[in-house]
């Protein structure tokens, strides 16, 4: 039997920061947590654990793939529970690690791609810099020489500027996606599906599940033959949906337990 390939999003959609766990329930009935990532010795990001368990059930059943935009280092920092994942997906698709180790030539053949069809990142970067107000700008970061992000005061962060933002680069072949305190600038071409269609193909999966939750996992989502997305986030903020989507009302860490919850049982019906 061909294997089940699952490619997931982590930030806000297995894993959640302490501002992002949503914990609306009484005190008493709140779920009990494992930190997966520590940073700079703090516990930085976590799941359930009933999510650790079912995490791990699915790697024992299915090739679970990481599916990331965070860079390698980021992303290394991250300590699932269940099986050490033999592909996992950085950069918004920019880096292909195989059991922990860049694929150089994936890697070459995505920067060839951008070369062709988008602007280069210096020229979006010089624009943030001149167009950003240092006022709710805290950050200016670039991602693996991939694609850049500003870390802002989101309360002070203007509305039209994100707009007039998206608009510009789009004519120039980037996306931009805001994700809590984060506005990102990625090239077009520079996308999670793509990875994961090179994985489905190494691994000879035929079906391929995907979750995420921002505008940047939309891609993923259309490409997989089922998704779902929780009831937080850039998509489900904006109504996004299509077939074969499910939008899940859960919020917060518990929409992480459901979705991995979905996962598990279409894995075990294929």
């Amino acid at each position: 039997m061909s294997p089940v390939l699952v490619a997931s999003d982590l930030d806000r959609t297995l894993i959640y920061s302490s501002a992002a766990l949503a914990l609306t329930m009484p005190d008493a009935r709140a779920p009990r947590l494992l930190c997966v990532e520590v940073h700079e010795s703090r516990p930085l990001s976590y799941m359930t654990e009933t999510a650790a368990g079912l995490l791990t059930d699915l790697g024992d059943r299915a090739v679970f793939v990481p599916t990331t935009t965070r860079t390698r280092k980021q992303y290394q920092r991250i300590n699932l529970p269940g099986p050490t994942p033999a592909y996992a997906i950085c950069a918004n698709g920019g880096h292909l690690l195989v059991d922990g180790v860049t694929d150089h030539d994936w890697h070459a053949a995505v920067l060839a791609r951008l070369a062709d069809e988008c602007a280069p990142l210096a020229e979006v970067r010089e624009h943030l810099t001149a167009t950003a107000d240092p006022a709710w700008v805290r950050k200016h970061r670039v991602a693996e020489d991939l694609f850049a992000y500003l870390v802002v005061e989101r309360e002070l962060l203007p509305e039209e500027w994100v707009k007039e933002l998206a608009v510009w680069a789009e004519n120039r072949g980037w996306t931009v996606s805001l994700q809590g305190r984060k506005i990102y600038a990625v090239p077009g071409p520079l996308t999670k599906s793509a990875a994961v269609r090179e994985v489905a193909r190494r691994t000879g999966a035929t079906l391929t599940l995907a979750a995420g939750d921002s505008l940047l996992d939309a891609d993923l989502l259309l490409a997989a033959d089922r998704g779902w997305r929780p009831g937080h986030g850039e998509l489900a903020d904006t109504g996004w949906t299509a077939p074969g989507i499910g939008a899940l009302p859960e919020r917060g860490v518990v929409a992480g337990e459901r979705i991995l919850r979905e996962f598990l049982k279409a894995a075990k019906e294929a």
